[in-house]
């Protein structure tokens, strides 16, 4: 398996703009907070987490049909392909995610973007951020308008794991990191 430190050699080459970078290490770090919570492999995950975006950079108009070329570049297997490729299921790509690392990854990658964005603009950022924080910017449709809030209410449903619970996975991931994010 490829390294973290090939992996993000990668993603920077794909992607320059540092803002994408954080939103990566958000995912990646989220991706092994699920993992560890539910006993898979936190190191594969976060690598898939890390690297979901990897076409996003240069080629937004190809995302998630441009990866499996740019992951050629490094040992990843195809599960690990299908897996970054489902993430954008019923926007950019037909690949729906069926197992449950694939729905994890689907769910939070929006989650994410809104959790950071709850986090700028709190004085404290990450630090003692709670579920009510984000719901009360969840229900301001203004706020983050381009964060997909059904894609992650349907991603909760298709994991079946209530959204109060997926949150909180996501604040403890992202605040550990908070360093590593800008925050």
């Amino acid at each position: 398996m490829v390294s973290r430190d090939e992996a993000e050699k990668l993603l920077r080459k794909y992607n320059p703009n540092e803002a994408l970078v954080y939103h990566a290490f958000c995912v990646e770090q989220t991706m092994a907070r699920f993992a560890t919570e539910y006993g898979h492999d936190a190191e594969y995950w976060a690598l898939v987490g890390l690297l979901h975006d990897i076409d996003w950079g240069m080629f937004p108009e190809e995302h998630c049909k441009k990866a499996p070329e740019l992951l050629k570049e490094i040992d990843v297997d195809d599960a690990f392909i299908h897996a970054v490729c489902s993430h954008g299921w019923g926007l950019c790509s037909d690949i729906e995610p069926r197992l449950f690392m694939e729905k994890v990854l689907y769910t939070i990658d929006e989650l994410t973007g809104l959790v950071y964005a709850t986090a700028l603009m709190r004085p404290e950022r990450m630090q003692g951020m709670s579920v009510k924080s984000v719901k009360k910017k969840w229900s301001s449709k203004g706020f983050a308008a381009g964060v997909n809030r059904d894609l992650i209410a349907q991603g909760a449903q298709m994991l079946d794991i209530p959204l109060e619970h997926i949150i909180t996975l996501t604040i403890e991931a992202m605040e550990k990191a908070s360093d590593k994010i800008g925050l």
